[in-house]
Formats: C-alpha cells, structure tokens, sequence
C-alpha cells in the first residue's frame, strides 16, 4: 500500500522509531545486567524480522505505526547488546577494533541501500523486499549465535544512581545526541534531499554516498585516533560535518551534494565508536549499564532529528533545513572540550 504522506506526516510516522527506541531503553538495560548479551541479542533479532515484515504488510497507519515501534524497539535492545559485545571483545586486544565493528554495521547499511535501490529498478513490491530482508536475519543470527561471547555478564555497577547527572556519561551522551540528530537526519532524509532538490530520479545515491564514505572512515577511525587521538578526531568530525553541509546547501547541484555528503559520511563516522568505547570505561557503571545510559542521549536526537528536518521542510524549504546538521556538528567541540577535560580531572583526582 502506498500512503502517499507530504513531508509533515511522514515527519509524524518517523516519529515513531524514537518512541518505540525509548520504550526499549529501560529494558536493554535489565536484560544486558541480567543475562549475557548474547541472549537478548538473540532474541530480539528475531522480533526485529517479525516487525520488518509487518512493516511491508501495513495496510494502514495503525499498523504501520505499531509495526514502526515494534522495529525501533528490537532495534534497541539488539544494538545494546551488539555494542555490549563489542566492548567486552575490545578488551581482549591490544589495539583498538571498536570503529571496524561499526565500520561493518555501515556496511551492512551500504549493502541494504544498494540492495533496496537493486529492487527499486526492477520494481520489486515493498512487502517482497521486507521478507527477503527478514529471512536473512534469521539466517545470520541463526548461523552466528554459537560464536558470540559467553559469561559476559556484569555483577556489579549494574544500578542506575539517580540525583545529580554523572559528568562522565552526561557529556559523551550529548555528543551521542548531536550526532544521532545529524546521523539519523541523514539516514531518512538525504535520499528525499536528492530527490526533491537535487532532481535526481535515483534519489538513493545521496543515502548510498553518505553510508559509503562513514563505512570507509569507520574502518579507518582506529587508526587516526591512535595516531591523533580522540579530541582532535571529533573536532575533526565537526569541520567535515559543516564543511559537508554548507557545500549541499550552498551549491545544490548533483556533484557538490554528492562531495557534500561524503563530507558528512567522514563526520559522523567516528562519533559512536568513540563515545561508546568511552562508556566501556565508566568507573561508575557497568558497561552495559553505561553504553545504555549514553544511548539514551541518542534516542533524543533521532526523536529530534528526522520529525524536526520534516516539520522545518514543511514550512520552509527542506534545502535550509539541512542547517540544523551543520549546527549540531559544530557542537562536538565545545562539548569534547568538557568531557576531556572532565576525564583528564578524574586522573589527576
């Protein structure tokens, strides 16, 4: 079925992924404290292919809108424990490994993109294409599950302390936050920025570039920031962004907007791979407890991010709304600046 929504009411749809992200948080924290991460990794895999599929049988907005939250909320609990996972492994190395798994998590992005775009041509029906796409989850987490980490469970710190924010986690969660509403803005809406400014008939390239190039820095991301480190890497990431942005806006042509894009692919790359092998390190909590807490700075801005580009596009024009990126990249250098000099404090205290 094609609902035909404007900008506003698809804004209103995507609204539904952060809410059903929420409804998630609390609960990947207790699973991912209560059992190893690769149960409920397992599990809500699972679920996540059964609400992928009702997604393509929606055969009104109800149903599309409950088979959104059910996505976003499997999606979650699945990327908590993912990254849970992750951590634990980092810890068995001696170099850094964290930015190659979310290199591959962009891969698996750029794989669905082109094989979304493969469909398109051949005019593929959506609900089709959703239980290809669900098939194969259950095929990898099937086939993968005997491999993850066992007896990864934190005994302790597992607790949220409520009262006065905790500084560590606060900070990197506003960076969270400023990237998740650049991220998630650029995941739904550059391929309509392609579309309906660029005039590009193949509107998923504008998408395809962005996650090709935030795959290629992912990769590379372990590498610069042990020659370069972590602060100078963000404040990079803020001068790609804006530098990114300004090109698409400025020049709205097919060329400075596909640069434009690569630009802001490079920026956000290493924003999550950075704050969460952070978190990993929190004195205060476990880590699972702690990727949970600075995640939750990011549900905001994905709640913020695509509803706010749409509403702004709605009343404006959806080329200026772009802005909004261009500020919340420039907002991980002041806010970088806080947190190292808050951790540096912590090791000299």
């Amino acid at each position: 079925m094609t609902f035909g929504y404007n900008d506003g009411e698809l804004a209103t749809v995507l609204l539904f992924l952060p809410i059903g992200s929420l409804l998630g948080l609390p609960t990947s924290g207790w699973l991912v404290s209560r059992f190893d991460s690769r149960i409920p990794l397992a599990f809500t895999a699972v679920t996540l292919a059964i609400a992928l599929s009702s997604i393509g049988f929606a055969g009104s907005t109800v149903v599309l809108v409950i088979s959104v939250c059910a996505f976003a909320f499997s999606m979650r609990i699945l990327n908590i424990s993912m990254n849970t996972q992750a951590v634990a492994l980092q810890k068995q190395f001696d170099r850094r490994i964290n930015g190659s798994f979310h290199g591959l998590w962009s891969t698996g992005g750029i794989v669905g993109v082109g094989f979304t775009t493969a469909l398109i041509a051949v005019h593929v029906p959506i609900h089709i294409h959703m239980i290809i796409v669900s098939c194969m989850t259950l095929l990898i987490i099937f086939f993968s599950y005997r491999y993850l980490l066992r007896n990864d469970r934190s005994v302790s710190e597992n607790k949220l302390v409520l009262g006065k924010p905790d500084p560590y986690t606060s900070y990197l969660g506003l960076l969270v936050f400023f990237a998740s509403l650049c991220e998630g803005g650029m995941f739904d809406w550059s391929g309509i920025y392609f579309k309906e400014i660029i005039k590009v008939e193949l509107f998923t390239l504008g998408y395809l570039i962005f996650m090709i190039f935030m795959a290629l820095s992912r990769f590379a991301s372990d590498r610069i920031i042990e020659k370069i480190g972590m602060e100078k890497i963000l404040i990079l990431s803020a001068f790609f962004i804006f530098s990114g942005i300004a090109m698409a806006i400025i020049h709205p042509v097919f060329w400075m907007a596909m640069t434009g894009f690569c630009f802001v692919g490079f920026g956000t790359a290493a924003v999550m791979p950075v704050t969460i092998s952070l978190a990993g390190l929190s004195k205060k909590y476990s880590p699972g407890l702690a990727i949970s807490i600075v995640s939750s700075y990011g549900i905001a801005g994905v709640f913020l991010g695509p509803p706010l580009i749409g509403y702004i596009a709605q009343a404006s024009n959806l080329r200026y709304s772009f802005i909004v990126f261009a500020v919340s990249g420039l907002m991980f250098i002041p806010i970088s600046k806080l947190f190292f000099s808050h951790q540096r404090s912590l090791k000299n205290g």
